[in-house]
């Protein structure tokens, strides 16, 4: 299993910048992959940081490259 800190090391040494946890957890929802819920979420099921459409290319590639898709 991948963590979320793979993840973010992967992704900025490949495109230089850091995602946040959050829009790692907006990208697995949007491919359908699953996630666990956040403690520190205030309403369940409504994302208040969802990912930017410029960085989830990145992030989808970033699980492409450790074979989660």
């Amino acid at each position: 299993m991948v963590t979320y800190k793979e993840i973010q090391n992967w992704v900025r040494l490949k495109h230089s910048f850091l995602p946040k946890t959050c829009w790692i957890a907006h990208c697995k929802e949007i491919k359908g992959l699953p996630v666990k819920q956040s403690h520190r979420r205030s309403t369940p099921g409504i994302r208040q940081v969802p990912c930017p459409r410029e960085k989830q290319a990145a992030i989808f590639e970033a699980f492409h490259h450790f074979g989660m898709l």
